[in-house]
């Protein structure tokens, strides 16, 4: 009975062993499961993308202070300190060079048939009211603007740390709150002089012949022609480019915005800034030295008759045509 009893605890335990073998076997580790091993290894692609990346922690409730530094900031710190340097002097020093040698081999545009003596209304007190107060917050901004892009390698060097800092300080505010006045006087011009700058067949016509600037004809236009029409829509367009990305920096981190769409907005209110100063640097010379008698326009708003007609005969016949006290009062004797 003993011996029974022994060889029945050899067999359970050598069934014990056997079953602990088994479950601890490869094969048995190695079988099918639901759970992916790597559900939460990190991803190649979220490596590189935190690359370079310094990141604390903050106890603010926004996190995103604290990330140092990233790869993109110093992306956009490149574009910042050199291409937009780059593409800022090609397109204002380009357009000055090109006014310049278009000065010396044209000239100014001169009035074929001389003065009249007679003018003619062309814009009222409100429209250049509008127009000034958008050209000189326009002025103010391109100069604080410039100053932003290239202050700090010319200007810096040519005064002490102290006096840049607080001229730049200065067009800092100017920039910011002249944005108001300026966004205001781009919508005025929208609503004043939206139904003369559609464009229409007489600006194909204008541009064939070089609008009289390019040659010495002079071909038909209206109230505005084909020029002062792309002028007109790149103030538009541009002012309201620059209006939204302005407002975006000055409002930053609002609607869900992040960094990236901080130095997007600052990439396009940069190149556009530029791109738009060199446009409006065309659009003063033809008012100024370019064109005898074009600043009168803006200037008393009266214009002298005979300048009317070679550049805007179509637009006079329209005036002269009126009937009434109202034609009749647009059309005065020069002093």
């Amino acid at each position: 009975m003993t011996r029974l009893l022994a060889r029945l605890g050899h067999i359970l335990g050598a069934a014990v062993f056997l079953f602990t073998l088994v479950a601890v076997s490869p094969g048995w580790a190695q079988q099918p499961s639901k759970d992916n091993p790597n559900a939460s290894a990190v991803q190649e692609q979220q490596l590189l993308r935190e690359l370079n990346r310094v990141q604390g922690l903050v106890s603010i409730p926004d996190t995103k202070e604290g990330t140092l530094i990233q790869p993109q900031g110093r992306e956009w710190r490149h574009f910042h300190e050199v291409t937009l340097r780059w593409i800022g002097a090609i397109a204002l020093i380009g357009m000055v060079v090109l006014l310049a040698v278009f000065y010396l081999v044209r000239g100014s545009i001169k009035l074929a048939s001389g003065r009249a003596g007679r003018t003619i209304l062309r814009f009222d007190t409100l429209e250049r009211t509008v127009h000034w107060m958008t050209a000189v917050s326009f002025i103010i901004l391109g100069i604080s603007g410039l100053n932003i892009t290239f202050g700090k390698p010319l200007l810096l060097p040519l005064m002490d740390p102290q006096t840049f800092t607080n001229i730049s300080e200065a067009l800092k505010y100017a920039h910011n709150y002249l944005s108001f006045p300026f966004t205001i006087g781009i919508l005025f011009m929208l609503v004043m002089w939206l139904k003369d700058n559609i464009p229409d067949s007489t600006d194909v016509e204008w541009l064939k012949e070089g609008g009289g600037i390019v040659g010495h004809a002079h071909p038909p236009a209206r109230r505005f022609n084909a020029g002062q029409k792309g002028i007109f829509w790149i103030v538009v367009l541009g002012g309201a480019a620059m209006a939204i990305t302005g407002y975006v920096l000055m409002f930053p981190f609002y609607a869900g915005l992040n960094i990236a769409n901080m130095q997007a907005a600052q990439i396009v209110h940069g190149v556009v800034g530029v791109l738009f100063i060199a446009v409006i640097l065309a659009h003063i010379y033809i008012g100024t030295l370019g064109m005898e008698g074009a600043f009168e326009a803006m200037g008393s708003g009266e214009v002298d008759l005979n300048w009317a007609k070679e550049h805007h005969s179509l637009w006079v016949k329209e005036e002269m045509g009126k009937t009434g006290s109202s034609a009749h009062t647009r059309m005065t004797p020069a002093e």
